[in-house]
């Protein structure tokens, strides 16, 4: 199953049998308190820079939040994109909770998008997925719906096929929903991390879609978050998760590893060139 995204002249294909994509994450102000004061100021000079540093350290997908209080999204997302698409020759993830906001991102992409995210609920799936049919997009779609994110991975298996079906409905492949298994953090559940992968591998054999996951999600509250970061990485690749939403300026060199020791890297060559990009002390 193949889900395939365009920048401007660049093409990106996600399948189980390919290199793992790697959604960059890093425009986004959560967590970022200057880049959300600059984003407050109407400053959108770090964007350019923040896309080129991740394409340089192989994401090929690049996500783009612009989510903070007092920002009109809807003005200011299609100009995010923009520069996104001027700095870098690649598809974009359009972020945003307000529909307006990804509609009209959407229609400032050269290409073909990933929205981020529908989930399983009633509201969202009337406001969202007819939105990514309009505009011909491939979507994230998190496994949780009007009752919350489940606790079981079968549970959160059939949020997973009710939003298929209700993608099918307005002709949306299954191919272009990136199923999410849902991180939680193991700070607060031991047991939040066996839960993913379980339905991520669920997932993959059932329905065969595609899927993402942020896979950071899963660290906090513990020390040495890297660490962590890298293993669960390495876990949910193996559980059938190929397109992680991640930093790679952080996780670039550990994704094309896990690539090479999964048989999805000839000769090394992915993992070299990541190496070779490093910065060098």
């Amino acid at each position: 199953m193949q889900t395939v995204l365009r920048g401007p002249s660049s093409e990106i294909i996600i399948s189980p049998d390919t290199p793992i994509v790697m959604i960059g994450e890093r425009i986004n102000p959560t967590g970022r308190k200057v880049f959300s004061a600059e984003l407050q100021a109407g400053d959108l000079s770090r964007i350019p820079r923040d896309a080129q540093a991740q394409a340089n350290a192989g994401a090929t997908v690049l996500d783009v939040n612009v989510g903070v209080a007092s920002v009109d999204e809807v003005a200011l997302l299609p100009q995010a994109v923009r520069l996104v698409q001027d700095t870098v020759d690649l598809p974009v993830c359009i972020d945003s909770a307000n529909p307006a906001a990804l509609e009209a991102g959407l229609k400032a992409v050269r290409g073909r998008a990933l929205v981020n995210s529908v989930n399983g609920e009633t509201a969202k799936l009337k406001a969202v997925l007819p939105i990514v049919a309009e505009y011909d997009a491939a979507v994230i779609a998190l496994c949780m719906d009007d009752n919350g994110i489940p606790a079981t991975p079968e549970a959160r298996l059939k949020v997973a096929e009710n939003i298929l079906n209700e993608a099918a409905k307005l002709g949306i492949k299954p191919e272009d929903v990136l199923l999410d298994p849902l991180v939680l953090a193991v700070s607060a559940d031991p047991t939040a991390g066996l839960v993913t992968t379980t339905t991520a591998r669920l997932i993959r054999q059932t329905f065969g879609c595609n899927m993402t996951a942020g896979a950071s999600n899963g660290s906090h509250g513990m020390p040495e978050r890297e660490v962590l970061n890298t293993v669960f990485l390495a876990l949910l690749a193996q559980a059938g998760v190929n397109a992680p939403i991640c930093n790679p300026l952080k996780n670039g060199l550990a994704i094309r590893a896990i690539d090479l020791m999964m048989g999805h890297d000839e000769w090394g060559m992915g993992y070299i060139q990541a190496y070779r990009a490093l910065p060098k002390e």
